[in-house]
């Protein structure tokens, strides 16, 4: 988490050079600090070590342009456009803070400082970074990369699976991709992996935003419903959904490849599993459900 943090430092003072517009520069910084769980960058450090890591400038530039590239997605995903959501990792979103145009170019500048990141590291191996550059854009890109997710929204009737594995699943691919490509690994097994645990996020999401507080996970609950998209908790219930996350956790957990890090890879994953969807979470919604019924049935 520390070479994480410095990475974004770095790339964040990129955008506040003397003479440029400081609220610009603010709303950018109020996207990207204080931290949420940098599970996208911890992914793409994790795998750069698992697979030799002897690049870490590399893969420190790459898990950091994840990373901008995540919180530029959530930046355009709040506004009143999308989901009008008012906060975000427990505070303001930006657009509250600092308005709709802000906002707007907050989420350009990150998209932008994420590949300066990229452009400006210091590689000992820098034939491999063209090759990072091409994984962690083709997460962002069309056709099903996290712009053409958040563009299934638009769309009449979008497949729940292609929704999700382009809204979470192609970010989370990219990550785990440029992490094995930032040390000279073949990055086709981490796409599978990076990509089923994207959807397992996504899929957690869903649930969260059911059963979950506001105050609990930062942002505002009953989005999915109230915006009507696509969701697993709406398609298959509950228990539907829970048990597709289960699944999706013990399908990424076995795409792990033989390699020095895949006991620390496992333990991330269940640890993460167990952070989305806690026991406890589930257990008092199921509580909730129990008193409503007795309720009804008082009545």
């Amino acid at each position: 988490m520390h070479r994480i943090e410095c990475a974004l430092e770095a790339a964040v003072a990129l955008g506040e050079g003397r003479g440029g517009p400081p609220r610009l520069a603010a709303a950018v910084r109020h996207a990207v600090f204080p931290p949420g769980a940098r599970i996208r960058p911890q992914l793409c450090v994790a795998v750069a070590h698992a697979c030799g890591g002897d690049d870490p400038a590399l893969t420190d530039a790459a898990a950091a342009a994840v990373e901008l590239l995540h919180c530029a997605s959530l930046v355009h995903d709040d506004l009143p456009c999308f989901d009008n959501a008012l906060s975000r990792r427990g505070r303001a979103s930006v657009h509250v803070a600092y308005g709709e145009r802000l906002a707007v170019l907050a989420g350009d500048a990150l998209i932008v400082l994420a590949f300066q990141q990229l452009a400006l590291c210091a590689s000992v191996q820098p034939s491999r970074l063209g090759r990072v550059i091409a994984r962690v854009a083709a997460g962002v890109a069309m056709p099903h990369g996290i712009a053409a997710g958040q563009a299934w929204e638009c769309e009449p009737r979008p497949v729940l699976r292609d929704y999700q594995r382009a809204k979470t699943g192609s970010l989370f691919a990219a990550a785990a991709a440029a992490g094995a490509e930032s040390s000279g690994a073949d990055p086709t097994p981490w796409l599978v992996f990076g990509d089923c645990l994207g959807e397992a996020y996504q899929v957690a999401d869903d649930i969260r935003d059911v059963v979950a507080e506001p105050q609990a996970i930062g942002k505002p609950t009953g989005q999915d419903v109230t915006h009507g998209r696509p969701s697993s908790a709406i398609e298959f219930g509950l228990d539907g959904a829970l048990s597709q996350f289960d699944g999706l956790v013990q399908g990424c957990i076995a795409a792990i490849p033989d390699c020095r890090g895949a006991s620390a890879l496992r333990a991330l994953v269940r640890a993460e599993a167990r952070r989305l969807v806690p026991l406890e979470m589930t257990v008092a919604h199921a509580g909730r459900q129990r008193i409503a019924a007795a309720a009804e049935v008082a009545r």
